[in-house]
């Protein structure tokens, strides 16, 4: 089965229309950082007492400069996008990609395993900061039009996020023909509104030179972490380019960002240096100044809308890493919608909107500004690009063997980069760091107890088991009686008796006519060819096992397999199958550590088997049975 499946995605053929569509939803959170980015690190360069705002314009415009380079531009767009599984990006597509190809057993498996996960769980954390932080900042620019405005700041923001939660369950296609226009908008307001100013002040180029960069950061020790800290503000959004690949394709993304969103984001935020060096009040909002006194209302709209893109953009992103962990079995099984018949990708998942709405509420509420949540923001966001860049590197040198003599010090200088990010970012722990950091390690124990208690509980299931060989040949002719009619088991296993047929012959002294013992598998590919989705064998006393494949992007859909299976295996009347779902109840052991305790909680409030895989509910019989992991 190879690898690169090309997904059934049906993207608009002409190339126009998909970048433009790309711009909405890929690029909304990058594209939003001049809103602040700047801002904070210059003020960050002076907190060490008035040092001359112009050197440190230079140096921070230098930094920021080369991290779009070479994290954006270098790491994302040339190197990591390479590293796809059948079209999809983002961190779970690639651990899936490196679960493939390791094998079974190996201690690198439960590494990548971890990775993946904490990786997620980072994103999680951030797809919480970015609506609060791009809404606020946006929503600030009132103080520029009139200081009076200021107490209007907090409602006016939590309006248009309360506004941004309710509309997400009409799925992201509904907003996306319109997004991609207004960040087209966005993006050529950005360049025209900096090169203004930067005509203005053609000095201020000088800064393209790197070394002006390491000379700032080396003379200014004293503040040096907390300007790094404050520069990486203007590449978050940039993992947001890998995991929406699935979305649009390599090319459109690309495209997208070399020609038109890179240059409109460097002539913004020189644009902003040359007005601080022209003008130093203009630090107390430089995005918001650039525009002439006419365009300031116009440009404050825009912006509201630009932010409100962004964080839809990571939202729609965190439930469609929710669908791929529950599909990879990280996480209970939740409902999941598909809120797009073209658009696999596009999910919608309630209960991680509810989760969400409330800690972006929370952290409007509890940080009041943009600048207090800029030093939460950054370590989620470094810590999972520090992610992106191992499991990319090991992925292209162990397993696609690029040229290791190139690319190991390549990868290890990219990571160094994001560990230096990261460790400025650390320095901001307490004063609201933390919170990323505990949202991750609550939703990392989350999925790290269900992963061990599936696998206890598997293991429990096979103890002391029936194989399947060993109970057709104790079938007797006659006894215990067949009866007409088709019985589907939903098994974890094909080899093995499942328990509800069990305890259906041993209450009820029957077994039906026709027993298939079901199993879905999902693949770590993104997407199954119909013709490979299902496969069949027949036993005797007519038993058969049918395995039906998914890809991690897909979701289970039993009637369209009995469809098929009746055009293609078996001539049954829909009416005359009864499908048979195990309910089991999981009891722990006494000595039953904490994961596990959660683990059953979690299993006991899941979605079940009847609603998650749509089995016809007049159908359904559900026997139960206790497990004790």
């Amino acid at each position: 089965m190879s690898a690169h499946h090309h997904t059934p995605h049906h993207r608009p053929k002409i190339p126009g229309m998909l970048t433009l569509a790309a711009l909405g939803v890929v690029f909304g959170d990058i594209g939003t950082s001049p809103l602040y980015a700047l801002k904070v690190a210059v003020e960050a360069s002076q907190s060490g007492g008035g040092a001359n705002l112009e050197p440190a314009v230079f140096g921070i415009l230098s930094l920021i400069t080369w991290s779009l380079i070479l994290v954006v531009t270098l790491k994302y767009v040339m190197i990591i996008m390479r590293a796809d599984n059948g079209g999809e990006g983002g961190v779970f597509a690639l651990t899936a990609l490196l679960l493939r190809k390791l094998g079974k057993h190996t201690k690198a498996r439960w590494a990548v395993t971890l990775a993946g996960t904490l990786g997620a769980s980072l994103f999680f954390g951030d797809s919480m900061i970015t609506p609060a932080i791009s809404v606020l900042s946006a929503v600030e620019g009132l103080n520029v039009i009139s200081p009076d405005l200021k107490s209007y700041i907090i409602p006016i923001a939590l309006a248009l996020i309360t506004a941004l939660f309710a509309v997400e369950r009409f799925g992201t296609n509904k907003v996306g023909g319109v997004f991609g226009p207004i960040m087209l908008v966005w993006f050529f307001s950005l360049g025209a509104l900096g090169f203004v100013q930067i005509l203005d002040n053609p000095t201020v180029l000088a800064a393209l030179n790197p070394i002006m960069g390491l000379q700032f950061i080396a003379s200014h020790a004293g503040v040096s972490i907390a300007i790094l800290g404050a520069v990486v503000l203007s590449v978050t959004g940039g993992e947001a380019l890998y995991a929406d690949m699935g979305h649009f394709g390599l090319n459109p993304i690309r495209r997208a960002w070399l020609f038109l969103v890179f240059p409109a984001l460097l002539l913004n935020y020189y644009g902003q240096g040359a007005l601080l060096i022209r003008d130093a009040s203009a630090i107390d909002n430089p995005f918001y100044r650039l525009a002439p006194e006419w365009a300031s209302i116009p440009l404050l709209l825009l912006a509201f809308m630009a932010t409100i893109i962004a964080s839809q953009a990571v939202i729609s992103g965190a439930f469609s890493i929710a669908n791929q962990a529950v599909q990879l079995g990280y996480i209970p099984r939740l409902r999941v919608r598909h809120t797009s018949a073209e658009e696999i990708g596009q999910v919608y998942v309630s209960k991680i909107n509810i989760m969400l709405f409330i800690g972006v509420v929370g952290l409007v509420l509890g940080f009041r500004n943009s600048e207090n949540l800029a030093s939460a923001y950054g370590i989620s966001v470094t810590g999972a690009m520090a992610i992106d860049t191992l499991l990319a590197g090991y992925f292209m040198i162990v397993i696609r063997h690029w040229n290791k003599w190139i690319f190991i010090p390549l990868f290890a200088g990219l990571f160094a980069i994001d560990i230096l990010f990261l460790g400025a970012n650390l320095f901001k722990f307490f004063e609201g760091g933390w919170l990323p950091i505990a949202v991750a390690a609550v939703i990392l124990m989350v999925m790290i107890a269900w992963i061990r208690g599936r696998e206890k509980l598997l293991a429990a299931r096979w103890d002391g088991a029936i194989h399947l060989k060993d109970f057709l040949n104790s079938l007797q002719p006659g006894s215990p009686i067949r009866v007409p009619g088709t019985a589907i088991f939903m098994v974890p296993h094909d080899d093995i008796v499942p328990i509800a047929l069990l305890h259906n012959m041993k209450h009820n002294k029957v077994i039906h006519e026709r027993v298939i013992l079901m199993r879905v598998q999902i693949e770590s590919i993104p997407f199954v060819l119909d013709q490979e989705r299902i496969s069949v064998s027949h036993h005797d006393h007519n038993f058969h096992s049918a395995v039906v494949r998914y890809g991690f992007m897909e979701e289970p859909n039993i009637p369209r397999v009995l469809a098929f299976l009746r055009v293609r295996e078996f001539h049954f009347s829909l009416m005359e199958i009864s499908f048979f779902v195990g309910k089991e109840k999981v009891i722990s052991r006494e000595s039953a550590s904490p994961l596990v305790a959660l683990f059953i909680l979690m299993h006991r409030t899941m979605l079940g088997a009847t609603e998650y895989y749509k089995i016809p509910t007049g159908h359904v019989v559900e026997l139960g049975g206790h497990t004790t992991i």
